[in-house]
């Protein structure tokens, strides 16, 4: 077992590496952030750490951001390197960690009720809002092809005609060997929607009226 001198180590290196990965992706993604409306409503799937919602907040400043994220370590050799499995020295703990500093992260813009946090399975989560109800969905959850499908049916669901659904990661590589990709590719064909842009792993969808 880590210690807590251990832990906080393993922790501030973890954050380090990743905040260096998503300073890169961050210029990478603007053009996504631009492209949705402002003052919207919109639900990001995989929040982590809350960097990109912080860019979303800055760049959309949406009505209501919906934060959904079930920040569960997995166990399991198949998430071996993810960002919450085989890379989290802390296990649950540090992942309940993670959870806590959203809410100190995010403070304010929860106390407003810009801000939602959902703990739980996105497939459980989305399929308590209203049909229709959003203006977006950004999806960047679990990236197996099963479960990014789901996320993409659903979100099909959830969102107003016009709305856009998209997220990240659109790549043939990956732990997640390329599910995000096939998953997506797949979604392309859905008559319902129309494929807006593929650019810098990101994909973009609008529902059709």
């Amino acid at each position: 077992m880590l210690t807590n001198s251990t832990r906080k180590k393993e922790n501030k290196r973890l954050v380090e590496r990743f905040l260096g990965l998503i300073s890169e992706m961050i210029a990478g993604r603007q053009f996504l952030l631009d492209m949705l409306p402002k003052g919207s409503i919109g639900a990001e799937i995989g929040v982590h750490f809350g960097d990109f919602s912080q860019r979303i907040i800055k760049s959309v400043s949406p009505k209501e951001l919906h934060l959904i994220d079930p920040w569960e370590h997995q166990t399991s050799s198949t998430y071996e390197k993810s960002w919450y499995g085989g890379l989290v020295k802390g296990g649950q703990a540090e992942m309940d960690e993670r959870y806590e500093s959203i809410f100190r992260r995010f403070d304010r813009s929860i106390r407003d009720e810009q801000v939602k946090v959902h703990r739980g399975y996105s497939s459980n989560i989305l399929q308590q809002f209203p049909d229709e109800h959003l203006d977006w969905v950004y999806i960047d959850g679990n990236h197996l092809y099963d479960f990014v499908k789901e996320d993409l049916e659903l979100s099909l669901q959830k969102v107003k005609p016009g709305g856009y659904i998209t997220g990240d990661d659109y790549m043939n590589a990956g732990w997640w060997e390329g599910g995000v990709k096939k998953a997506a590719d797949e979604f392309a064909k859905n008559p319902a929607v129309q494929l807006i842009e593929l650019r810098n792993r990101q994909f973009i969808f609008r529902k059709k009226a």
